[in-house]
């Protein structure tokens, strides 16, 4: 979390009118407020603040919101709330593929949108202060810490994750060896009754997959289960 006390929510949208409006929806829930109209005044303002979520426009001037997207998750864990007019499935999943948290389509519900909002700002709390007694876990050569919230690969290099992506693999390698649904797994990740629809579940696992799998044609560790769900097929070592 930001240094206040108050979550700090940057708004990156560049119609006035909308971002006048999430502004004052946001303040009015108790939390701080900022909004950029481009991507390029949100690196700005990215260097001289810390932000604790990036509600992002997926239809913008110059470099969209997708493109944003991409370039944010691989340089920071910031959680990101994608807010798009585009009402197509892929058009959705796409934004949750590329390392968004969640999102809301437009127009919407201003309540769902806080209830959004404060779900993922729940989960990233909890995921920063949870579990801090748990010892690391390795697995074919990985390491993942749930205190340090790192995941180090075989040649021991860092590797970037989401809230929502270490949420996961964390819940895979407390539970090894065992098929776990989709709702289980929402629950587990903490997303709440406002998180991701079970789509993204399979968003954030295929986001997981890139970064762990030697093989996607073929996945080592994590199995999809018809009519299951997903199994982590992987013996997993707790680190003393």
């Amino acid at each position: 979390m930001a240094v206040s006390d108050q979550p700090h929510i940057l708004i990156v949208e560049d119609d006035s009118d909308i971002a006048g409006m999430l502004v004052d929806l946001v303040k009015s829930s108790g939390f701080q407020a900022s909004s950029v109209a481009s991507g390029h005044e949100m690196d700005r303002l990215l260097v001289r603040h810390q932000f604790d979520l990036i509600v992002l426009d997926a239809m913008l001037p110059g470099e969209d919101g997708f493109s944003i997207c991409r370039r944010l998750r691989s340089s920071r864990p910031i959680p990101i709330l994608m807010l798009t007019a585009l009402r197509e499935d892929i058009d959705r999943i796409l934004g949750l593929e590329l390392g968004a948290d969640d999102y809301v389509t437009k127009p919407f519900n201003s309540r769902e949108l806080m209830a959004r909002i404060k779900s993922i700002l729940r989960r990233a709390s909890y995921s920063h202060n949870a579990d801090e007694s748990l010892a690391p876990m390795t697995f074919a050569g990985w390491r993942i810490d749930p205190k340090s919230r790192r995941l180090q690969d075989p040649d021991g290099v860092q590797v970037s994750m989401t809230t929502a992506e270490f949420d996961l693999l964390l819940a895979f390698c407390s539970n090894p060896n065992k098929v776990l649904t989709r709702e289980q797994l929402l629950s587990m990740t903490h997303a709440g009754l406002a998180g991701p629809v079970e789509r993204s579940i399979d968003a954030h696992i295929s986001r997981v997959r890139q970064k762990i799998e030697p093989n996607l044609k073929d996945p080592t560790f994590i199995k999809t289960v018809r009519l299951g769900g997903y199994l982590f097929a992987s013996k997993v070592e707790r680190v003393s």
